[in-house]
C-alpha cells in the first residue's frame, strides 16, 4: 500500500499540520492513502483547536455535573437550570490568532462564532462579554491591535443587537506577538425547547441553512493550532469575514424555526466549516452522512470540495429536519433573506460520503476522525515555587495609589465599553464598570449575574494557585452584585504544549481550576482552548480565563460598587495578612514582578463569599466591592470613584501591606450600621475591620494626608485615552 495519493506528498502532509506518526494512523483507519480533500478533512478534525488533543485528558478531570446542569461539555454551550422552566445557555470561545492577523475581522468573528453556539441550543442571547490581552502599551503593534479588536468587538455585537455588558483588558509585554481574545455568550430558553446536534434518525434531510461559502478562513482551525514566526501575516486568508446584519437575521431565522417542531438536530458550522459540523453531527447521533457538495450555496465561481468542506465562512448552519418539512423551512429561510439547500441525508452507514455532480469524492469513517483522534499524555513539569519578595514601606500611601489607579490593568475601561452597546435589549441593570454584569430575566425580578476572570501573573507564578484564584475571583465577583453562583465556561490559553515546563502549566491550571469548582459548587459546563500562543518561541502568560454565571432571585436586591450615602461605614470582610508577591504594587510601583501568588483558602472563600451574599439578599447590604488587584485602598478608591463620594479611613493600620496586598477572600462592603456586620461575623467565624467612613469630597488618612476623589477620577479615566493616543 503506497502511502501517498498521487494528489498528495510528504510536504503536502506537513503543511497540512499532521504529524508522521499522525498520518501513519490516518492511512491505517483509511486502509489507503487518503486523496487531498480527505488530507484536508483529517488535518483540521485532528487540529489541536478541534481535537483538545493536548488537553483533553486533563479537561475531563474537571467536575461538570451538579443538580443544576442540564446540559455540560460536549454540546456547542452548556445549559443551566435558572428555575421556572427557564434555562441560561451559555460559553466562551477564543479567537486569537485571527485577531492578531487582522484584528478587526478576528475579533468581530469571534462575536459571531459565540453567539452561533448559543442561538443553535434554542436561546435568544442576552448578553455578550469579552476578555482580552494586549503587549505593552508603549509596543509599536498593541494601540493597532486594541484599537482593532475593540472595533471589532463593537462592531459585530452592536449591529446584531445584543449588548456587550462586561469583560477584561490586560497589558503585558508576553502578548506582544499573540494578543488574546477571548468571547462569550449568555442566552436564555425554555427547559423544554433547548435543541442538540445528535442526528441520529436515518433517512432524514440534511439542510444548509445562512449564508453562503467562500473562500474565507479556509485552514483557520489548522492556523490557529500552530505557533507565528515571521511570516505570520501570510496568513491573513485564514481569517474569516463576518456580517453581523446576516447573523441578526439567521437568529431570527432559526428562532422562528426552532418555534415548530420541523427541527430534529441542528449544529453551527465553526471551525472546520461544513467539515466539523457534519462529522460531529453524524458521531453523537451514531450515522452516517452523504453531502452532495454541489448543491452547497457557493459565494465564488469555480470552488472545489476542498474548499467547501474545510471554508470557515460565517453565519452558517446545519441541520437534520423532519422529512417533508423542507417546504415550511424554506419559506422562513427566504423570508429572512437566507440560503436554504438540501445538500445531503442522514445514513446507516456510520460513514462520510463525498460527492460531486453525482460521483464519489472522499469516503471517510466518521468515528475514527470525531472520537479517535490524537491523545497525547505529553510530558510536563512543575511550576518551581517562587521565594517570597520584600519590599521597601511606601513613602507615600496616596501618591502610590494614583499610580496605581492610572496603571494600565487597574485605570477605567470606560474608553472600550463606551464603544459597546450595553443597553440595548433594555434588560442590562448592572452595566460594564463593576464586579459582575447583571442582565434581568426578562419579564421577571429574577437576573443572571456574569463575569470573566483571570489573574496571568499569578498563573505565572503558581499555575495550580492560579487556576484555582480565577475561578474564586468570578465567584467573589457574583457574590458582590449578591447573585448565587451557578456554573463557569473555560477558556484555556496556554504556549506550546510540546514544551514540558508550558504543559506543566496548563496541567497545573486544570488541577487548580478543577479542586476551585468543586469546593465553590461551580461546575464546568463549556469551554475552549487555545494553544500554541508563541511567536518564535516568546511564549504568552498562562491565561486559564473563567467565565462565570450566577443566578439573582430579586434583582431589586443587587448590590454595586459605588458608594451612596454620607455616614455609612466602610467594613473589609475577610482576612489581610499583607501578601505582596505578585501584586500589582510590586510591579507598578516598583518594578517588580516577583514572588508566590496569593495563597488560596477555598474554604475560607466559599464561607465569606456565602456571608456576604447573605446580606445583599436580606437588604442588609446595597454597596459591595470585592478586594482583588491592587489590594484593599485600590478598592475603597474604585468605590469612593464610582459613587463621587470621599472616605475618611479610621483604621489604625499604616503597613504598606495591609493597603496594597492581595489576598483573596475578601470583600469591602458599605452600610449605616456596621454593628450588624460585626455581631454576625464573629458569630459566622469571619474576620471583619472597621476601615472609613463616608464623607466629603477627597480620600484622607489619619495622618492628615489627603487626595481629592475629583484628582483620582481624572487619573483613573484618563489612563487608557493617554496610553492609546
Amino acid at each position: 500500500m503506497s502511502l501517498y495519493h498521487p494528489e498528495t506528498s510528504a510536504e503536502i502532509v506537513a503543511e497540512h499540520g499532521l504529524a508522521p506518526d499522525e498520518y501513519e494512523k490516518a492511512v491505517a483507519i483509511m486502509g489507503r492513502a487518503p486523496n487531498l480533500l480527505e488530507l484536508g478533512i483529517f488535518s483540521v478534525m485532528w487540529s489541536e483547536h478541534c481535537s483538545y488533543k493536548s488537553s483533553k485528558l486533563w479537561l475531563k478531570t474537571l467536575p461538570t455535573e451538579g443538580p443544576q446542569v442540564i446540559q455540560g461539555p460536549g454540546e456547542n454551550a452548556g445549559v443551566v437550570d435558572i428555575g421556572d422552566g427557564q434555562a441560561a445557555i451559555f460559553k466562551i470561545e477564543s479567537h486569537n490568532h485571527p485577531s492578531f492577523i487582522e484584528p478587526y475581522q478576528g475579533a468581530a468573528t469571534g462575536v459571531g462564532g459565540i453567539l452561533r453556539d448559543v442561538f443553535t441550543m434554542g436561546a435568544r442571547p442576552v448578553a455578550n462579554l469579552n476578555a482580552l490581552r494586549f503587549g505593552a502599551p508603549d509596543h509599536p503593534r498593541t494601540k493597532h491591535l486594541v484599537k482593532g479588536v475593540v472595533a471589532g468587538i463593537g462592531g459585530y455585537g452592536n449591529c446584531v443587537g445584543v449588548p456587550t455588558v462586561g469583560g477584561e483588558i490586560n497589558f503585558h509585554p508576553a502578548y506582544n506577538g499573540n494578543c488574546l481574545v477571548n468571547a462569550m455568550t449568555v442566552g436564555l430558553a425554555d427547559t423544554d425547547k433547548i435543541f442538540y446536534s445528535a442526528a441520529s434518525q436515518i433517512g432524514v434531510p440534511v439542510v444548509y441553512v445562512g449564508s453562503k461559502t467562500g473562500r474565507d478562513g479556509i485552514h483557520g482551525a489548522t492556523m490557529a493550532s500552530t505557533e507565528f514566526d515571521e511570516d505570520s501575516e501570510e496568513k491573513r486568508p485564514t481569517v474569516q469575514v463576518g456580517d453581523p446584519f446576516t447573523e441578526k437575521l439567521l437568529i431570527e431565522a432559526c428562532l422562528e424555526l426552532m418555534a415548530t417542531d420541523a427541527i430534529l438536530a441542528i449544529q453551527d458550522m465553526g471551525a472546520a466549516g461544513l467539515t466539523s459540523s457534519s462529522f460531529e453531527m453524524a458521531s453523537k447521533g451514531g450515522t452516517g452522512v452523504v453531502l452532495e457538495l454541489d448543491k452547497v450555496p457557493m459565494r465564488e465561481a469555480g470552488m472545489t470540495p476542498y474548499e467547501l468542506m474545510l471554508s470557515e465562512s460565517q453565519e452558517r448552519m446545519l441541520m437534520t429536519l423532519k422529512p417533508g418539512r423542507e417546504p415550511e423551512a424554506q419559506a422562513i429561510m427566504e423570508k429572512w433573506g437566507l440560503d436554504f439547500a438540501v445538500v445531503g441525508t442522514i445514513t446507516d452507514t456510520g460513514r462520510m460520503q463525498l460527492k460531486w455532480d453525482g460521483e464519489t469524492v472522499g469516503d471517510l469513517p466518521i468515528d475514527p476522525l470525531a472520537l479517535a483522534s490524537p491523545e497525547y499524555d505529553r510530558p510536563h513539569v512543575a511550576t518551581p515555587a517562587q521565594p517570597a519578595v520584600t519590599l521597601p514601606e511606601s513613602q507615600d500611601l496616596l501618591s502610590d495609589l494614583a499610580t496605581l489607579i492610572a496603571s494600565p490593568d487597574l485605570c477605567s475601561r470606560r474608553w472600550v465599553w463606551e464603544q459597546y452597546d450595553h443597553m440595548v435589549m433594555g434588560d442590562t441593570i448592572q452595566r460594564p464598570g463593576g464586579d459582575a454584569a447583571v442582565v434581568r430575566v426578562h419579564g421577571s425580578q429574577k437576573g443572571l449575574a456574569m463575569s470573566v476572570d483571570c489573574s496571568p501573573r499569578y498563573c505565572l507564578a503558581d499555575p495550580q494557585s492560579g487556576g484555582a484564584q480565577a475561578v474564586a475571583e468570578g465567584f467573589r465577583n457574583l457574590s458582590a452584585v449578591g447573585a448565587k453562583p451557578l456554573a463557569v465556561t473555560n477558556n484555556l490559553n496556554f504556549g506550546n504544549p510540546q514544551k514540558p515546563e508550558i504543559m506543566g502549566q496548563l496541567v497545573g491550571a486544570v488541577q487548580g481550576m478543577g479542586e476551585a469548582c468543586k469546593a465553590l459548587d461551580m461546575p464546568v459546563v463549556s469551554g475552549n482552548v487555545s494553544l500554541y500562543n508563541e511567536t518564535e518561541g516568546q511564549a504568552i502568560l498562562p491565561t486559564p480565563v473563567i467565565g462565570s454565571l450566577g443566578l439573582m432571585a430579586d434583582i431589586d436586591r443587587m448590590a454595586t460598587v459605588a458608594l451612596k450615602r454620607d455616614g455609612d461605614t466602610l467594613v473589609v470582610i475577610g482576612q489581610s495578612q499583607g501578601h505582596l508577591g505578585q501584586s500589582l504594587y510590586a510591579r507598578e510601583c516598583h518594578g517588580l514582578e516577583a514572588g508566590p501568588a496569593p495563597a488560596i483558602d477555598l474554604q475560607r472563600e466559599r464561607a465569606t463569599g456565602d456571608f456576604v451574599r447573605g446580606l445583599i439578599e436580606e437588604g442588609l447590604v446595597d454597596t459591595c466591592h470585592d478586594v482583588s488587584d491592587g489590594g484593599l485602598l485600590v478598592a475603597v478608591a474604585e468605590m469612593a470613584i464610582a459613587g463621587d463620594k470621599g472616605v475618611a479611613i479610621v483604621s489604625a493600620e499604616t503597613s504598606t501591606a495591609f493597603w496594597y496586598g492581595e489576598e483573596q477572600a475578601r470583600y469591602v462592603v458599605a452600610l449605616p450600621d456596621a454593628a450588624v456586620v460585626q455581631e454576625r461575623a464573629k458569630a459566622a467565624g469571619i474576620p471583619v475591620h472597621i476601615l472609613a467612613r463616608v464623607e466629603g469630597d477627597a480620600i484622607t488618612l489619619p495622618s492628615g494626608q489627603i487626595v481629592a476623589t475629583r484628582d483620582l477620577r481624572s487619573k483613573f479615566e484618563g489612563g487608557l485615552p493617554t496610553l492609546l493616543a
